[in-house]
């Protein structure tokens, strides 16, 4: 994809996302190696960096349908630069506590949900919407990289250098990406809707009743709230398990989760061709039912062979979210308006990322009250039936994308 104002985009998105990937380790960490948390605690951090989907999720969208993409990207930049940089600051001073951490994590959080939804937006200006699968796939693949060499490096240097400085290095990655998003040059259309504080909850209907009208969109975000809730769970309890109950170096947390990034990027290089050679449908249902049976096998994590055993399924189990990333990603932004696409994004991030919270808090409820083996059953179990919503659904037998932007009426007929 020779485009020099996407190859500036893929720069920002690469480099912040290796950061926040070192973040994901270190942030738990710090809570249980520097403050001595919980499951509960540590189930309520996690929760605390993504409830703002829950709380802000839908307006979010009606916002960016609101304003040029770009410049949000680049004040969302800033902001989580300062937010960051606080930890590490507040860890030498001999000052930091459990509640900055939340406060922290909460105002990051809100961050990403303007990013997130403003990034998925822009995407389309960038690149065309002929160029969505070819950049979904590129963007998809550095942040599958990025799990690898994140997390990895954010597991040595939380064991080498302690977690406040790990996170300092996140907090630096956003500066570079602010830099690469002022050096886009590719004018951005002006905003569409022009609407006062009075017709919010009105715009938030009309994307709400966007995605409600497709079915296809629906199975989208049945199955990915599904997924994100018990991957929640599993990401909660693992660093848990490894530090507390296998009293494992906590370099080895990284390097469990580098695993899952190696997934990730086998899913990303092998979206494409699969869905040309299988079809879409194919692609997203037959996959999913013959390896989900191998994610049973993270609740018999242990030391030893066990532990690389549920390493393996972790793995498997990146792989198919990728591949499902990658697709579905571009499958709503191919069939949706442009004026649309905030709000069909935000409504999207709201169904999927609001249920993270809500797996968080399941983690650290049922790893404090029953146990931490019986919190990664339930992550694995539903991770192992999330393809479900989407085999009952018309992206089953579809074979392509669909050519141009959906009606508000059924994509059922979507090319197949």
């Amino acid at each position: 994809m020779a485009n020099r104002d996407f190859e500036l985009l893929f720069a920002s998105t690469a480099v912040s996302r290796l950061g926040s990937e070192i973040s994901y380790v270190a942030f738990p960490l710090a809570a249980i190696v520097a403050l001595d948390a919980g499951a509960e605690q540590v189930g309520l951090l996690n929760a605390a960096t993504t409830a703002a989907f829950l709380l802000i999720g839908l307006p979010a969208g009606v916002w960016i349908d609101r304003m040029r993409r770009r410049p949000v990207l680049l004040g969302v930049d800033l902001v989580r630069f300062l937010l960051l940089a606080w930890v590490p600051l507040a860890w030498w001073w001999g000052i930091l506590t459990l509640a900055q951490l939340f406060v922290v994590a909460f105002l990051v959080g809100i961050g990403r949900v303007f990013s997130d939804v403003a990034a998925q937006s822009y995407l389309p200006t960038v690149v065309g919407r002929e160029g969505l699968v070819a950049g979904n796939a590129r963007l998809a693949g550095t942040e599958a990289v990025s799990r690898i060499a994140g997390r990895g490096a954010g597991g040595a240097l939380v064991q080498v250098l302690t977690a406040p400085v790990a996170i300092a290095i996140d907090a630096v990655t956003y500066l570079w990406s602010f830099l690469c998003l002022w050096l886009i040059r590719t004018p951005e259309p002006a905003p569409r809707l022009s609407g006062g504080s009075g017709q919010l909850g009105r715009e938030i209907g009309e994307g709400l009743r966007f995605v409600a009208g497709q079915p296809a969109l629906r199975a989208v975000a049945a199955a990915g709230a599904l997924v994100n809730l018990a991957a929640t769970v599993v990401l909660v309890i693992v660093p848990l398990l490894i530090v507390r109950e296998l009293r494992l170096p906590e370099g080895l947390v990284g390097v469990f989760f580098a695993v899952g990034g190696v997934g990730a990027v086998l899913g990303t290089m092998a979206a494409r061709r699969l869905a040309s050679r299988f079809g879409y449908g194919r692609t997203l249902t037959v996959a999913a039912a013959g390896i989900a049976p191998v994610y049973l096998l993270l609740p018999f994590a242990d030391r030893g062979v066990w532990l690389w055993l549920a390493a393996l399924a972790y793995l498997l189990m990146m792989a198919k979210a990728s591949i499902d990333n990658v697709l579905l990603v571009s499958f709503r932004q191919a069939i949706t308006p442009d004026r649309m696409l905030g709000r069909m994004n935000a409504t999207m991030r709201f169904v999927l990322s609001g249920a993270l919270p809500i797996g968080s808090v399941l983690a650290g409820f049922v790893g404090e009250y029953g146990s931490l083996r019986a919190a990664l059953w339930c992550g694995t179990i539903g991770m192992a039936v999330a393809w479900v919503p989407i085999f009952f659904s018309p992206l089953r037998t579809m074979r392509v994308l669909p050519s141009g932007p959906a009606q508000p009426a059924s994509v059922a007929a979507a090319p197949r």
